[in-house]
């Protein structure tokens, strides 16, 4: 099967770099001279720098051409241009099955993207998503990997294709019926990460981060209970997986800025040094969004809300946590 990855980002052009081990990809994106400057050098050196394409990845700047050249799209973009790029591909999309790889939700609704889609396209259309944990530059210089690629349960014949279409010697793709359940933990892990990376910034040491993973774990879990997901899919590559990658490994963008907001900068300020798009800030809304809406208890997600919001400092935000009631812990 060849793909057409919509999204010429870091996380995109990696993808594209997986699947051309395999079969011709083609790989879009909007800004016609940044593309240009790909296929002379044949290499993202805004993203990936150094990290050669390999011979079968195509380089394509009209949206068009690159979806009439495949047999399905993945569209690998943040959540708030999720909709913009499907109501694009709409009229050009024909039979083609489509699968994602953005994590978040549609921001002022809080829909989960799967919504989005089926509204844009209907259900008709084959549909998977692709999420765990997997930093792109890892993925471009193939070193082992695991994924899931999840769906409802009458796509799983897609899903299926999508995890071969993937499959190397160093990657390797899981499937899932759980489609809401995979793309909550991909959503709220980013949250989770500016909490570990803001206690890091603070210097407050390992005893903090692991006590904020696993009462973050505890507070996912709420919610996709809450949802009706599942909770092995949470407990797997794309929740607890997810979550570990993104909390402790600094090519996360999510841990950089809390990095960043437990030092005292601004978010602002650190947005022009990390330079790329922080899912994890406008998710804590929506997130905070559905645990309203469900009453669900999370404290270490209103608490990092507070601090984004500028209603708390990290250090209030702090004694607040710790000042808790005590309770079971499984209560």
């Amino acid at each position: 099967m060849k793909f057409a990855v919509l999204g010429a980002g870091s996380w995109g052009t990696a993808l594209a770099m997986q699947l051309s081990r395999n079969e011709p990809t083609v790989l879009w994106g909007r800004n016609k001279a940044g593309m240009d400057a790909m296929q002379e050098s044949r290499s993202n050196e805004q993203y990936l720098p150094g990290i050669k394409f390999p011979e079968k990845l195509i380089i394509e700047a009209d949206l068009q051409q690159a979806i009439e050249q495949s047999d399905a799209v993945l569209v690998v973009c943040p959540s708030h241009a999720f909709g913009d790029i499907l109501q694009q591909v709409k009229p050009l999309l024909g039979e083609r099955p489509l699968a994602w790889a953005s994590k978040g939700f549609e921001p002022g609704t809080g829909r989960f993207l799967h919504e989005v889609a089926d509204e844009i396209l209907g259900d008709s259309v084959p549909m998977a998503l692709v999420t765990g944990p997997s930093f792109a530059k890892d993925v471009a210089m193939n070193k082992p990997t695991l994924v899931a690629v999840a769906s409802v349960a009458k796509y799983q014949d897609f899903a299926k294709q999508v995890s071969l279409a993937l499959r190397s010697d160093n990657f390797k793709a899981y499937i899932s019926e759980d489609l809401m359940g995979a793309e909550l933990g991909g959503a709220v892990k980013n949250v989770l990460a500016l909490a570990t990376g803001i206690a890091d910034g603070m210097d407050l040491g390992d005893n903090t981060r692991a006590a904020l993973m696993t009462r973050g774990m505890a507070e996912m879990m709420r919610l996709g209970e809450a949802l009706g997901c599942k909770p092995e899919t949470l407990m797997g590559l794309s929740g607890l997986g997810d979550l570990v990658l993104t909390s402790t490994g600094d090519l996360s963008r999510n841990r950089r800025m809390g990095l960043a907001l437990g030092r005292g900068q601004t978010i602002e300020e650190a947005k022009k040094t990390i330079g790329q798009v922080v899912e994890g800030i406008g998710t804590t809304d929506e997130v905070m969004r559905l645990a309203q809406k469900y009453h669900v208890e999370m404290p270490i997600t209103e608490h990092v809300w507070k601090v984004v919001h500028d209603e708390m400092t990290t250090v209030e935000a702090l004694s607040a946590l710790m000042g808790r009631e005590l309770k079971p812990e499984f209560d």
